[in-house]
């Protein structure tokens, strides 16, 4: 019988493939008709120009809209290759490179929640799951436009649940949660959060605890990656982190409908286009919050839960994070679904279902925006479509604090065994 299972789980997995790989064409098709401009990757393929000429990076505008460099230096010199591309292979290889690492995030989400129960082995059906999961995922609305701007969120993202997917006490553990700090900043919560759960671990167990290990290998290849770009660009670099590290404003308006943080919600609530203190208050308990949370969370055993509450917390708190950043609602949505059962099917659904919705709705873009800083006239209704994303984070967080109150067995063991 278990042969039997196994040869049907296997079976299975081409279906997955084929259902996946035509919902990819139809999206394909779909990004082509809308004429997407993939501005975010002319501006990595500008900077990568830069480099080559030995240019201002941090002076560069460019494209239509006159965009300017946000990323440290190190983003830039990595974007260098794509010089060596003419646009039309440049976007093609991008979308297809997007593609593959949709389906790698959500493999390694799956790998992070735990074992898929079949009977056919868990093996072919996290491949299968991650199929249909992937073909569904990138209609998305972070997903659509991810693609859609030729961003590198899922690469992010892909990095850091690398790490996060190991097993406790992997040597390079913190290698992809460091280049993807070196690249953009945000994802350093992580090695936050790694620090703080060793500490707590060494606390109970004695010092010196895998999770501590990883926040100092993440640190030094942050440091390494950072290092290296100051050797090839020493003024971009002393510019990036002396001044430009600073100025928020730089990425754009923060009352934008697609800054979906704290810092956009106070914006568009307050009508003005600066919280201020406000924002850091708010953004200092939240982020407090979210730690707290993903500290439990993995004492618990509960790593899945612990790295989307990072992510989630890190979106949150950071001053600009557009929609196409929250990519991390895959994970939370499988998680929420895998954690549902013991709530009972019809809750199970509502979840998961109301975390799809918010997702895949799109509805952040029904209000006002655009040209003319319309957002800062938004009323209470389009003020509450607009902050969807954070919302839902935020009841995210919360269902998690109500966790930490409770004393359940850690879910996720089986993750480490593999």
């Amino acid at each position: 019988m278990t042969v039997i299972a196994l040869v049907g789980a296997r079976r299975r997995v081409p279906l997955a493939a084929g259902a996946c790989l035509l919902s990819f064409t139809a999206f394909w098709l779909a990004q082509r008709a809308a004429d997407v401009s993939m501005i975010d990757l002319m501006v990595y393929r500008a900077e990568g120009e830069t480099v080559r000429a030995g240019g201002d990076l941090y002076a560069l505008r460019t494209t239509e809209a006159h965009l300017p460099t946000t990323y440290p230096p190190f983003a830039a010199l990595l974007f260098t290759p794509l010089t060596l591309l003419d646009t039309a292979d440049m976007r093609t290889l991008a979308t297809l490179g997007n593609l593959l690492l949709l389906v790698a995030f959500t493999h390694l989400a799956l790998r992070l929640v735990g074992p898929v129960p079949t009977a056919g082995g868990v093996g072919h059906a996290r491949v299968e799951t991650a199929l249909w999961v992937s073909a569904l995922a990138v209609w998305a609305e972070p997903v659509w436009t991810t693609l859609r701007y030729g961003q590198i969120n899922l690469l992010l993202a892909v990095l850091v649940l690398w790490d996060l997917s190991r097993r406790p006490g992997h040597r390079w553990a913190g290698l992809g949660i460091g280049i993807a700090a070196a690249i953009k900043l945000t994802p350093a919560l992580f090695a936050v959060f790694l620090l703080l759960t060793g500490a707590a671990e060494a606390v109970r167990r004695g010092p010196w605890r895998p999770p501590t290990r990883h926040a100092c290998v993440a640190a030094v290849s942050f440091a390494g990656a950072t290092l290296l770009a100051a050797a090839v660009l020493p003024y971009d670099s002393r510019r990036f982190w002396t001044r430009m590290v600073f100025e928020a404003g730089r990425v754009g308006l923060a009352e934008d409908t697609a800054n979906q943080s704290l810092r956009g919600v106070l914006a568009r609530l307050l009508h003005t286009d600066e919280p201020g203190i406000w924002w850091a208050v708010a953004a200092a308990a939240v982020g407090a919050l979210g730690l707290t949370v993903s500290v439990h969370a993995a004492l618990r055993g509960e790593r899945a839960r612990a790295a989307v509450s990072c992510a989630a917390t890190a979106l949150l708190v950071s001053p600009v994070s557009w929609s196409h950043h929250w990519v991390w609602c895959v994970p939370m949505a499988l998680l929420v679904w895998t954690d549902a059962p013991r709530r009972g099917g019809r809750a199970r659904w509502a979840a998961t279902g109301a975390v799809v919705l918010v997702f895949c709705s799109y509805a952040l873009w029904w209000v006002p925006h655009g040209v003319g800083r319309l957002e800062l006239g938004q009323n209470y209704g389009e003020m509450t479509l607009s902050a969807l994303y954070v919302g839902t984070a935020f009841a995210f967080l919360l269902q998690g604090a109500g966790r930490n109150r409770t004393s359940d067995p850690p879910v996720d063991q089986a993750v480490a065994k593999e």
